[in-house]
């Protein structure tokens, strides 16, 4: 038996899109000589489709383009793709997370998912009815044991808490099977794929099945896929495995039992990772938006480490003809941020502007005089300048029909070190799940895929300043980011209470206490964020759900051991 693995980029709606794309794979593999072509998780429709699956009309269609695939199928070619097909039971949710084998022009079975995920970023049991039982999937004599992405998700044996009673690899194994199928849209974050590899090999080894996962690759919104598409032996010795954030096409030979030829493709080093997925990030939300609603992308660029790693990404993604930036000075900025601004757009080769803010400040300044006379200035006025340079990027992204990008940070955004209608506006938050220490760690590996200084040395080593006020530095109002950084990882990604932070870390307490206080008091600012791309397994966004109104609560604590640092990148 050879089966063809097709990890491709969908987009959530296209259904002719998609259906065409499905079909050319189809036809390699027909080429190829393989007998099943097998596919991603809602491959048809995309994933996620959200609240597009509530639609009657769309699910109409879906149907439509399912018939269609069945109909245009290389003759003789068998093809296990994704789909949402209604619940006809009567009860229950409308629609069932489908796999569906098709076979001579028709759809002749299918498996239900039974794991539906309702944490972090997903929320399938708002859509789909669980499948309550396990089958075996035939094909020409092959038995699969078919399963959908969270299905897999429940078999760490070695976990000390498990989210579902059922156990879908257990169950099929215990049919009788030849062969583990998982097809999946499991977004990216970092350390994911290291924890794929030892899921799917405890599952080899447990069952002593050989495995085979194919997995969505591409952006949609703020999730990135990384594909990871991947053969497993019956010891769990990885005999294929696609390159991350890139579309990838593989046939196996069920028959051939020789070690592979070359070496099995490795995940690159974690901030490799980070910017694969960045990169991608910003091209499918680009292109997927539709042909020509933007043409380019606008960075406003002040000097600093921030929105010249925003910028190199962008020109990574799209190309320098396709990046715009502009540099906004005021009376408190210095030489260095406008020059170095200038030698990162020659560097990078984009169209650059250099627009002065100092006009509208000042005019500010006159209009709001009576009203703010006899007070002192302070962060009012220092936000003027922000939201001046706001007004002004939105004004060029209206009048061009640009995409903005915000450059703001996920340590700037957890502590609301960031100004609404300032440098928050935006379209699409790059950086929004990336620590400023991994900025910087970004920033030199950019320097180092360029072979030479693309982001100016200046650019990285003077100390990061908002430029509000004379003599400004981040530091002046927060602590160092790599003490900063440490706390978010522990507060915000792993859900650590004051004591646990504090013994982890040895930091004073009213540090930790301090930084917790900031993060929960902005997440007003962080509601009303551009959307931003997710890479890490806590982002800020559709995946966090905290009330903007609550009281903190503090409770007893359980003691706990000092470890480690957080991990470096």
């Amino acid at each position: 038996m050879r089966l063809a693995l097709c990890q491709f980029n969908p987009t959530v709606g296209d259904l002719a899109g998609n259906v065409a794309t499905i079909l050319a794979y189809a036809r390699r593999a027909a080429e190829a000589e393989a007998d099943l072509a097998i596919f991603t998780e809602l491959c048809v429709t995309g994933y996620p489709p959200q609240d597009l699956l509530d639609r009657s009309a769309f699910i109409r269609d879906v149907e439509t383009a399912v018939a269609h695939l069945a109909a245009e199928a290389p003759e003789g070619l068998g093809l296990l793709i994704g789909a949402p097909v209604r619940n006809e039971d009567g009860t229950g949710k409308r629609l069932y997370n489908a796999a569906l084998l098709i076979d001579g022009d028709e759809v002749v079975d299918a498996a239900y998912k039974t794991l539906l995920p309702t944490y972090d970023v997903f929320d399938e049991y708002r859509y789909f009815e669980p499948c309550p039982d396990r089958r075996v999937v035939s094909f020409r004599g092959l038995r699969l044991g078919l399963h959908i992405c969270e299905d897999m998700w429940n078999n760490e044996e070695q976990a000390p808490y498990h989210l579902y009673a059922a156990n879908p690899i257990d169950e099929l194994a215990a049919l009788g099977i030849d062969l583990f199928v998982n097809i999946s849209a499991s977004p990216f974050a970092l350390g994911k794929p290291e924890e794929r590899t030892l899921l799917i090999q405890g599952s080899c080894r447990e069952h002593g099945v050989p495995f085979v996962y194919v997995n969505q690759v591409g952006a949609n919104t703020e999730l990135i896929f990384d594909g990871d598409s991947r053969v497993h032996d019956t010891d769990g010795t990885i005999l294929w495995r696609a390159r991350l954030f890139e579309e990838a096409f593989h046939v196996w030979d069920m028959d051939d039992v020789a070690p592979p030829a070359a070496p099995v493709a490795r995940p690159p080093a974690p901030i490799a990772q980070i910017h694969d997925a960045l990169v991608l990030g910003i091209r499918d939300y680009v292109e997927k938006t539709g042909a020509g609603v933007f043409e380019k992308t606008l960075v406003g660029l002040s000097g600093g480490i921030d929105s010249a790693v925003t910028c190199a990404l962008a020109v990574e993604a799209l190309g320098p003809e396709r990046v715009v930036g502009i540099t906004m000075p005021s009376k408190y900025s210095s030489a260095g941020s406008v020059s170095d601004s200038e030698t990162l757009a020659a560097n990078l080769g984009i169209d650059f502007h250099d627009i002065s803010i100092r006009p509208a400040v000042d005019a500010f300044g006159q209009m709001l005089a009576p009203l703010f006379a006899g007070t002192e200035e302070g962060i009012a006025e220092e936000n003027i300048q922000a939201r001046a340079r706001g007004v002004t990027l939105m004004a060029v992204s209206n009048k061009f029909g640009y995409l903005l990008l915000t450059t703001g940070n996920k340590s700037e955004m957890a502590v609301g070190y960031a100004t609404l209608y300032g440098d928050m506006s935006g379209g699409l938050a790059v950086l929004s799940d990336v620590f400023k220490t991994q900025v910087y760690a970004l920033a030199r590996y950019i320097n180092e895929r360029a072979g030479h200084a693309l982001i100016p040395e200046n650019t990285i080593t003077k100390p990061p300043s908002a430029e509000l006020k004379p003599g400004q530095v981040d530091q002046d109002s927060l602590p160092p980011y790599a003490v900063l950084d440490q706390i978010l990882l522990h507060y915000v990604e792993e859900h650590l209470g004051m004591d646990a932070i504090v013994g982890l870390t040895r930091y004073d307490r009213a540090l930790v206490e301090r930084v917790a206080r900031m993060v929960d008091r902005n997440e007003y600012k962080r509601r009303q964020a551009a959307p931003g791309l997710r890479v890490s397994p806590k982002a800020f966004g559709v995946g966090r759900r905290v009330p903007i109104v609550m009281q903190r609560t503090r409770v007893a604590e359980p003691e706990v051991t000092p470890a480690a640092e957080a991990p470096d990148v």
